[in-house]
């Protein structure tokens, strides 16, 4: 026994050793990889294997209540109704806004489910080798800010769990300076979540269907159980359907629009990057079902968090719309009770949160970024640290309300990258893709020799350039006066954004097509080969059989 515990230790010894050194993070190169010979990927960036493919509708369903059902989806009619709205407006733009994200959702998605590659890969066929790095950075720092919000936000349930069991710990003195903008306490809690977080972030994508169901569970019943007190302690359901029109006239027209803009955005990180998700399906039917998980989740948690808001103005006094800070109200045994199972399935929330919309999000873009050293885990190592310490999300939070604002209009970035990736396989590829010359420097997709595909920096630029004097006016509402209406064009940056794109790049490829990239049927692997007769005499269905008239790109 002493023995091969030694044995054990020196092993450990001898790896830290080797990580002092470059050479020690390099990761066993893919021999079943279709990257060059002098390339290096590995099993994250490659195209999913067989085994790994274990997702269904079911599965996406239990996702898309992962990723719906955290605290900003309760607060979200918050907002809106603050603009001087009422909740009927709120009701809306949750269903249409939500309704708008499953265009893309779909779109996208379907790429991931029939091809079975991850979103940095994909991207290289519309955007070019090389250009294809800057959508990929571009999610991949959205997806950093949000899950250093989203890990915060968990702090602050783990608050509540805490102080259920022992009250006294909000008492906790505080010795951080005040302008860090965290107490002693909050970094306490900071810590606990992060590391009862950081264990279940390791987890492959692949195994994580049943977080996602219990996720579901947890938070419906808890959510529930939180609406049935809250009405009850009230008596009804408060007066919030009653209150009237804070605005009228064109300006409430112009707020209905921002606001359905707005709950876009709010998804448009997903609508970019959902093949990293979908590439884990069995059959690319669980994809169409987005449509009405979205939408119906999010109405279900937005009328949640209306009916409590309501009911907490009669009970405390005051509109409250974190459901954290409602349960931070209980006292009593009873009252630590509810206050317990409101911070636990609230850390499980942001938690499924963080896997299903971040953290897997930015390891992906990282591991495809640099595949020699980093692979999913290594990326989500790299993210969760980043994001949760060396960004500091209290100071975001605490003293940077511009920022927040910068980080909704990282939309008006995402928003052209998905149009670009939907329209070049549905219209511009016509579905036919060959998989292969993905992984390829010097395919068929470089479309030249800076690895950029002109027609998708074109329609990036005329989507994007427009939007920006909008965005610095709600960065800095103080040069607000010197761009006139210019702001109202992004009111609706997601739908100007999208529809833009889209268009502008169907039309470049349809007048300027790239034939080197066309090919007359999917391509999944190099060994797949048939002729076009054989092809047009098949029955098979194209996203079922690799098929490939021409020798593959050098």
């Amino acid at each position: 026994m002493t023995t091969i515990f030694q044995g054990k230790i020196a092993v450990i010894k001898a790896d830290l050793k080797s990580k002092t050194k470059k050479e020690g993070w390099v990761l066993p190169r893919q021999s079943s990889s279709f990257a060059d010979p002098n390339a290096w990927t590995n099993i994250d960036c490659d195209v999913t294997p067989l085994e790994r493919r274990t997702w269904s509708a079911w599965t996406m369903f239990g996702y898309w209540f992962s990723d719906a059902l955290n605290a900003q989806g309760w607060m979200a009619p918050a907002s809106i109704i603050a603009l001087g709205l009422t909740w009927r407006e709120a009701v809306v733009c949750i269903i249409f806004g939500s309704l708008v994200c499953t265009v893309p959702l779909v779109l996208n998605g379907i790429i991931g489910a029939r091809l079975h590659i991850p979103f940095p890969v994909a991207m290289r066929a519309s955007f070019g080798w090389y250009f294809s790095r800057f959508a990929v950075v571009t999610r991949a720092v959205t997806a950093l800010f949000w899950h250093a919000i989203q890990t915060y936000t968990g702090s602050t349930a783990m608050t509540q769990i805490i102080r259920s069991i022992w009250p006294s710990y909000l008492d906790i003195p505080n010795h951080i300076p005040e302008s860090v903008g965290i107490t002693t306490q909050g970094m306490v809690s900071h810590l606990i979540f992060w590391c009862l977080q950081f264990p279940i972030l390791l987890i492959p994508p692949h195994k994580l269907k049943w977080f996602f169901v219990a996720k579901c569970v947890l938070v419906i019943t808890c959510s529930v159980a939180v609406v049935v007190t809250m009405t009850s302690k009230a008596g009804g359901a408060g007066d919030i359907w009653n209150l009237p029109y804070g605005v009228d006239g064109t300006a409430r027209s112009w707020l209905i629009l921002s606001s359905l803009s707005s709950m876009t955005g709010g998804w448009a990180t997903m609508a970019t990057n959902i093949p990293d998700f979908t590439r884990y399906l069995r059959s690319d039917k669980g994809v169409y079902w987005q449509v009405l998980f979205l939408p119906g989740i999010q109405l279900m948690l937005g009328l949640f968090g209306i009916i409590c808001c309501s009911a907490s103005k009669v009970v405390y006094g005051r509109y409250i719309w974190d459901p954290l800070e409602i349960a931070a109200q209980w006292d009593g045994p009873a009252g630590r009770c509810g206050a317990f199972w409101v911070g636990l399935t609230w850390v499980v929330a942001q938690i499924g949160t963080n896997l299903s919309a971040n953290v897997i999000s930015c390891a992906n873009d990282i591991c495809c970024l640099f595949p020699k050293y980093v692979n999913i885990r290594r990326g989500v190592i790299i993210a969760t640290i980043t994001a949760a310490w060396i960004m500091q999300p209290w100071k975001i939070i605490y003293s940077a309300q511009s920022l927040l604002a910068f980080m909704a209009g990282l939309g008006i970035f995402l928003a052209p990258i998905a149009a670009i990736l939907g329209a070049d396989y549905w219209i511009n590829h016509d579905r036919h893709i060959d998989v292969p010359g993905l992984y390829r420097a010097h395919g068929r997709y470089r479309y030249n020799k800076y690895g950029t595909n002109w027609r998708a920096a074109v329609a990036f630029l005329v989507s994007v350039v427009p939007t920006l004097p909008g965005m610095a006016a709600t960065v800095n509402p103080l040069i607000a006066p010197s761009i006139g209406d210019a702001n109202k064009l992004y009111f609706m940056f997601y739908f100007w954004g999208y529809s833009s794109a889209f268009v502008i790049y169907s039309l470049l490829s349809y007048f300027f097509p790239a034939t080197e990239t066309k090919v007359p049927a999917t391509i999944y692997d190099d060994s797949d080969v048939v002729s076009a007769e054989e092809k047009a005499d098949s029955d098979v269905p194209d996203d079922k059989k690799a098929m490939e008239v021409e020798s593959s790109p050098v």
